[in-house]
């Protein structure tokens, strides 16, 4: 995708700066773009846990780019395991819901272990990393491409500009590049398909009116950024034809862990029997576990998330305002879980599936479970 005309990626490292990982962060989005140079283990660890960097496929990215850093530590530290364990364990702990973070650490872990002596471990980190940002790429465009159709589809019914609701930002500031949710959206605009997408501002943090919108502006995708609550009365008035969402983590039953909110507008598009997809690469899918609300760990930040809000003030600087009783307690669910049964279908790099154990096993027989 494109910041300026000029095609980006959310995370990369430079042949002439070994041992250096540039982020962009994205906490000062949309109004700056800032260039981040992680030099450590702890740096990517801490830019995941402060959300420089958000979004399961990026941050699985991130910490695979992380043991990379800790790998160039543990050869500095005389070929330490020990390193190499810790780096993990810290970045497993910085984002409890995304699953991709643990596919991410124990896949590079692995690769390292079995890479020989610990002269060999920092290329087979490096490696690693940069096949999964590779494969996550990938498979972003296979999920555009099999989400087109969907949208290609109300088109032809109706040749009106398709009306796309998503919430958060799943796009490809969460990804590395096209990202879940925006991929079929960015192919169908490619593609000459009139669509218009209806940006959720996604309080407390605004992933969508900073994140979603500023992306959609880059790429010319026509867009109109709305408050959380007015999606239930877009639908109630015909001004959707589908929802489009992403996903941290996804049971093997098709439940879906995703942004506060996710959950409310899959009841109002239930309601108003509009169709409500999850797009998600294989690795943001759990195998382990089958029920979502029991089962998927919900993180819980800090409450000035709720009681501030970050922007731009008259000079033209980056400030934060108190927007409630200085005193009053606030509670900061970061995601919801909304269940199989209110969701139209799963859009995966392998083609489009019911949210059930047996839609996702005819796409992903390799995971299926004896009963």
């Amino acid at each position: 995708m494109f910041i300026d005309g000029i095609h980006s990626r959310t995370i990369w490292t430079e042949p002439e700066a070994p041992g250096l990982v540039h982020i962009i962060d994205q906490r000062f989005l949309p109004h700056k773009v800032v260039i981040e140079k992680l030099e450590t283990a702890e740096d990517a660890a801490k830019a995941i846990q402060e959300m420089h960097v958000r979004g399961a496929p990026l941050i699985g990215a991130t910490a695979a780019y992380g043991m990379y850093l800790a790998a160039l530590e543990s050869v500095q530290s005389g070929g330490a395991v020990a390193v190499l364990q810790s780096a993990a364990e810290r970045l497993r702990s910085t984002r409890p819901t995304a699953v991709d973070l643990h596919h991410a650490t124990t896949g590079s872990m692995e690769a390292i272990m079995k890479s020989g002596s610990s002269e060999e471990w920092v290329k087979a980190a490096l490696d690693y990393a940069e096949r999964w940002c590779e494969t996550s790429v990938t498979e972003c465009r296979r999920i555009g491409e099999h989400g087109l159709s969907l949208l290609e589809s109300v088109f032809r019914k109706t040749q009106k500009p398709v009306q796309v609701l998503t919430h958060c930002n799943a796009g490809w500031l969460a990804c590395i590049d096209y990202g879940t949710a925006t991929a079929p959206i960015y192919l169908a605009h490619q593609e000459g398909v009139p669509v218009h997408v209806w940006v959720d501002e996604t309080r407390p943090r605004n992933q969508g009116s900073r994140l979603t919108a500023f992306e959609l502006g880059q790429q010319g995708v026509p867009h109109t950024i709305i408050t959380d609550n007015a999606g239930g009365h877009l639908m109630q008035h015909g001004m959707v034809d589908l929802v489009i969402t992403g996903t941290d983590r996804t049971t093997r039953n098709g439940d879906v862990a995703n942004k506060i909110g996710t959950y409310l507008k899959a009841l109002a598009a239930h309601d108003n029997e509009v169709p409500f997809y999850v797009a998600l690469p294989s690795s943001s899918i759990d195998w382990t576990i089958a029920d979502g609300i029991s089962e998927i760990p919900i993180e819980q930040r800090g409450e000035e998330e709720v009681k501030f809000v970050g922007g731009l003030n008259p000079e033209g600087r980056q400030s934060e305002v108190l927007v409630c009783p200085l005193d009053s307690p606030a509670a900061n669910y970061g995601f919801d879980v909304t269940p199989a049964r209110l969701i139209t279908g799963l859009v995966t790099e392998r083609g489009i599936c019911a949210a059930s154990a047996e839609g996702l096993g005819s796409l992903f027989p390799e995971q299926r479970r004896e009963k």
